[in-house]
C-alpha cells in the first residue's frame, strides 16, 4: 500500500509544481482553433458525402 501511496504524491506533486499549465488567453486561443478546424473538417465531410451520394444516385439510375 506504500507504493500506491508514494505513486499518489508523486504525481500530486508532479502536477502542481512541474507541469506548466496553459494560460486563460491559450486556452481561448486553442479552443477558437479547434472548433474552426471541426466545422472545417465537417464541412469537408459533408461535401464528400453529398458527392459520392449524387454519383451513386447517378450510376444507379443508369442502370434502371
Amino acid at each position: 500500500m506504500s507504493k500506491v501511496s508514494e505513486y499518489l504524491k508523486e504525481s500530486y506533486d508532479e502536477l502542481m509544481n512541474k507541469v506548466t499549465w496553459p494560460t486563460w488567453g491559450e486556452l481561448q486561443e486553442s479552443t477558437i482553433i479547434v472548433i474552426i478546424a471541426s466545422i472545417v473538417i465537417a464541412l469537408i465531410i459533408y461535401a464528400v458525402d453529398l458527392v459520392g451520394s449524387s454519383a451513386l444516385g447517378f450510376f444507379y439510375q443508369l442502370f434502371q
